[in-house]
C-alpha cells in the first residue's frame, strides 16, 4: 500500500463529495457529517452512475441512477443488490493532510 497526500480537510465541505483522479481511476471523497473522509471508487457497478452525484445517508450513498445504495466503509452494495467497489482507507494527519492509502498495482492492472 503506498499512502499520498490528497488534499487538505478543509477543501471537503459536510455532506458533499470531492472527485480525485488517480492513475486513470475516479475516486469520490465524501465528507460525512461527523467529519469523517471516506473515499469508493466513483462508479457504481450496476450502470457506471456516478456515485459522487449521489445522496448520502449515515455511511452510505445512493446510486443516482437506480438508487442502489453502497457502504462507504467497504465499497459493498447493500441487499437487495448486489456488487462492489474498490473503498480507499483515508488517515488525515494533524496539520489536517488527507492521506489516501492505495495499491497503485491493483490499480494499475484494473
Amino acid at each position: 500500500m503506498t499512502e499520498l497526500i490528497v488534499a487538505h480537510v478543509s477543501e471537503f465541505q459536510e455532506r458533499r463529495s470531492r472527485v480525485l483522479k488517480l492513475e486513470g481511476i475516479e475516486i469520490a471523497v465524501f465528507k460525512l457529517s461527523d467529519g469523517s473522509l471516506k473515499a469508493i471508487e466513483n462508479s457504481c457497478p450496476h450502470k457506471q452512475g456516478k456515485l459522487s452525484e449521489g445522496m448520502v445517508c449515515d455511511h452510505h450513498v445512493y446510486c443516482p441512477l437506480h438508487d442502489w445504495k453502497i457502504d462507504l466503509n467497504d465499497g459493498k452494495v447493500q441487499a437487495p443488490d448486489n456488487g462492489c467497489v474498490m473503498a480507499f482507507p483515508i488517515r488525515i494527519d494533524e496539520l489536517g493532510n488527507v492521506y489516501l492509502s492505495v495499491n497503485l498495482s491493483n490499480m494499475q492492472a484494473s
